[in-house]
Formats: C-alpha cells, sequence, structure tokens
C-alpha cells in the first residue's frame, strides 16, 4: 500500500498531534520528540526530493524542527501541527534550492511514488546503466529541472509531492491550505507546461 492509500494528515492524526503540543507547551519536551519521531522520515523524504541532497535534506529538517519548536506557541491550531510543519519544510527546501543553485529530480510519468529500483532517498539501488542510457537520461533530467524552475509554486508542490512522494491529494491540500480539487488541477497544469516546454525530449 503506498502513502497515497494511507493520508499522513488524518483526523485522528490530528487530535494525536494536539495533545502532544500542548503537552509540550506545559513543558513535557519528551511530547516535541515524538512529534520528532513521527515526521523526520516524511520531512527528510520530502526535502531530499526537493534538494536532490542528503546532508542538506537533513539540515532542512533540523532547522524546520527548531522553528516549529520556537513558533509552537503561535500554531493557532495544534491539530495542523503535520501540515504546518512539512510547510516549513517546503519553504525552506525552496530556499536552500534559490540559493544553492540546486533542483529537485521529478518525472512526468503518470505513476504515483517513486521508482520500485529507488531507495528510500531516491537513489537508484539496481544494476548500472548503459552509457547511452545515462546521457539520455541526464539530459531528459536537466531539462525536467530547468522547466520545473518557471512553474508556480504550488503547481511545482502539488507535482513533486504527489508523483514523487505519493502523498495523498488531502495531505497536499491540507499543506498548501487549498482544496483537493485545486491539487488536481496544480498537477495537471504542471505536468501539461512541463510537456509543452519540454516538447520533442519527451518519449513517444
Amino acid at each position: 500500500m503506498t502513502q497515497v492509500d494511507r493520508p499522513l494528515f488524518t483526523d485522528e492524526a490530528g487530535q494525536r498531534d494536539a495533545a502532544w503540543v500542548q503537552a509540550a507547551l506545559a513543558g513535557e519536551a519528551v511530547a516535541f520528540e515524538r512529534l520528532v519521531d513521527l515526521y523526520q522520515r516524511p520531512a527528510v523524504g520530502s526535502a531530499y526530493r526537493l534538494l536532490g541532497n542528503r546532508d542538506d535534506a537533513q539540515d532542512i529538517v533540523q532547522e524546520a524542527f527548531l522553528r516549529a519548536y520556537r513558533s509552537l506557541d503561535r500554531l493557532k491550531e495544534p491539530s495542523r501541527f503535520g501540515p504546518w510543519l512539512m510547510r516549513i519544510v517546503c519553504n525552506l527546501s525552496l530556499n536552500a534550492r534559490r540559493s544553492r543553485g540546486t533542483r529537485a529530480t521529478v518525472t512526468l510519468d503518470e505513476k504515483q511514488g517513486t521508482d520500485d529500483r529507488s531507495s528510500e532517498f531516491g537513489e537508484r539501488t539496481g544494476g548500472p546503466l548503459r552509457p547511452e542510457q545515462v546521457a539520455s537520461g541526464k539530459e531528459l533530467q536537466e531539462a525536467i529541472d530547468a522547466a520545473l524552475e518557471t512553474l508556480p509554486e504550488k503547481q511545482r508542490l502539488s507535482l513533486v509531492l504527489f508523483t514523487i512522494e505519493g502523498w495523498a491529494q488531502k495531505d497536499i491540500a491540507d499543506m498548501l491550505e487549498c482544496s483537493i480539487e485545486n491539487v488536481k488541477w496544480n498537477v495537471f497544469q504542471a505536468r501539461r507546461r512541463l510537456r509543452v516546454q519540454l516538447g520533442n525530449l519527451l518519449p513517444g
């Protein structure tokens, strides 16, 4: 079962997070540690997909948790801790990409989630590719990365989180504070715009 089938931001999760947030605000350090344990993996995964570097992703997530902890008393809806944190992660990742010149790895494949030959961080774990595959694949990926930079933020995030991270549409909608229909539209528009820009580089 993919993450698409198991939304991260459920009502039950919101109630649990709210209790831990309130406990953390009351001085129970272990409560925030539980939130870190829960969201560390998806946060690092999303940051990695936007940055393309594991160390950078882990640094971004550490900074995101630090900012979340310092601003915890300003979170108006404790039940929305998950979407709130992930938005911090994504915004920090986008800022880091712009300042460091890094690019995300994204595909226009209609399949959701990662390649079944990829590891947790998206690194290929199968056998070596042939030289001609490396050359053509690198050219296409560089073109996709460049085109991705031209997309509006919500389209870019919707596409990356839905098609690469395998996020549920409801989770993306919660994070971006929009409707599920808007998420679907953002993904559709992002794919359409990238295909128009890439033209003949895409396989037939």
